[in-house]
């Protein structure tokens, strides 16, 4: 699924071929694009891609790996934006927090950990802070979609679990980051 994450607007639903699993998505030039995949039994996938206006044709191979819902299974969720330093979710965000919602909605005995992740700038206990109230924030909106909060925790990792070096900008960009991990299912 394609969808535009300022409009929430639905650009592109795609089905994979049955056989070989390939896929293709077209993304035109000047739009920050939220792209998904999902299938019944599985958690959803998500990534995001700025398609700048100036931006060239080229190809991307992308390969996706659907995560059977199991627990101890963990996704990122790659579409939760937070302004620098803040905790108050993005509008952006929105696309990403309704997926999971409706996976949290239609597997009902599921209970999930949210984790918020920080880099390593700044002193630790502000970026432990920063990492809980953000995970907190993803809870309350899970709270207010109807999830019930015995079902959700939320947890702040702080810059304890990188995934990636924190010697280069990519690589903090990518330790921040919010997962969900199945604690129960």
């Amino acid at each position: 699924m394609v969808e535009d994450l300022n409009t929430g607007e639905l650009i592109a639903v795609n089905k994979s071929n049955a056989v070989t699993g390939k896929y293709l998505a077209v993304l035109p030039a000047g739009r920050n694009y939220s792209v998904s995949a999902n299938k019944q039994g599985f958690l959803f996938y998500s990534q995001n891609f700025d398609v700048p206006a100036t931006a060239r044709y080229q190809e991307i191979n992308q390969d996706i790996q659907l995560r059977p819902i199991e627990k101890g299974a963990k996704v990122v969720l790659n579409n939760i934006f937070f302004e620098s330093g803040k905790a108050a979710l993005s509008p952006q965000s929105r696309l990403e927090l309704e997926k999971a919602s409706e996976l949290m909605k239609t597997n009902p005995t599921m209970v999930i950990e949210v984790g918020g992740h920080t880099d390593n700038v700044g002193d630790d206990g502000s970026n432990m802070k920063l990492s809980h109230d953000r995970a907190r924030s993803v809870l309350d909106y899970f709270v207010k979609t109807g999830i019930s909060l015995n079902r959700v925790q939320a947890r702040g990792y702080g810059e304890l679990n990188p995934v990636a070096t924190n010697d280069t900008e990519e690589g903090r960009k990518t330790n921040r980051r919010t997962e969900f991990v199945i604690l129960e299912f």
